[in-house]
């Protein structure tokens, strides 16, 4: 038995047009981690991302969670396991209410009426966004869509959350809420983002990724020290560590 709570092994994936987007990856998650994902655009971050719950099944290698490879058989059982947010919020909010969104997953999840209501509220609570109840969801600040987006998939309460791209449009504010809930969810997180100042703020690890394959996987401060790397990824310091 493995470890890891998310692991992928040897994994390639290859677009229809013939594009070789992913290249023999290979990592392991342990339960509890914070987890960034970076690269530059085109490097196979969200691709990768889109594995990890069976959205994309491997055209090589394999994903396995909590031990059992995705496949026609689990991948019911990993979507309750792994709760994927979308870079756009509108990708996930499409019902009358902002309740009804968050209540979505847990009714068609089969569960009792008064267990929906139960974790509806307490998603609600946990991303303090409960005042938002009764709002038509195409109403609310770029903020408080993606606030919402996260408690539609915490209703469904996985161990694992994948997001991508989550301070994508925010302002200085928002993104700032942002990252202090990120902070302090108790849940194994793997974030894909350009934001790399959110990543060293919420990820005691950082995966780098460049043309399909992993380049890097340490600490931030070991990987955000090392220039060589991140010139050959064309990726920047965080802001935070730029000289002026």
């Amino acid at each position: 038995m493995s470890h890891f709570q998310l692991q992928a092994q040897e994994l390639s994936f290859t677009y229809p047009d013939g594009h070789q987007a992913l290249q023999s990856v290979s990592f392991g998650i342990c339960q509890g981690e914070s987890v960034g994902i970076i690269g530059r655009n085109g490097a196979g971050k969200s691709t990768l991302l889109l594995h990890l719950n069976g959205i994309l099944r491997a055209t090589a290698g394999e994903v396995r969670v909590e031990d059992a490879a995705i496949s026609t058989e689990t991948v019911a059982q990993v979507r309750r396991t792994v709760g994927l947010i979308f870079q756009d919020s509108d990708d996930q909010l499409f019902m009358p209410t902002v309740f009804d969104d968050v209540a979505f997953g847990p009714t068609n999840m089969g569960l009792s009426l008064q267990e929906v209501r139960s974790r509806a509220e307490a998603a609600l609570a946990t991303v303090g966004v409960s005042h938002l109840a009764d709002r038509l969801p195409y109403r609310l600040s770029g903020g408080e869509k993606r606030a919402v987006a996260i408690a539609g998939v915490l209703a469904m309460s996985p161990s694992v959350l994948v997001m991508d791209e989550p301070s994508d449009g925010l302002d200085p504010a928002a993104r700032r809420r942002l990252i202090n809930l990120l902070k302090g969810l108790d849940y194994t997180k793997i974030i894909a983002s350009h934001d790399l100042d959110l990543v060293e703020d919420v990820c005691s690890r950082v995966l780098v990724m460049h043309h399909g394959r992993l380049e890097a996987d340490g600490p931030p401060d070991v990987i955000f020290a090392d220039k060589v790397l991140l010139d050959r990824c064309h990726l920047e310091l965080p802001l935070s560590r730029q000289r002026l």
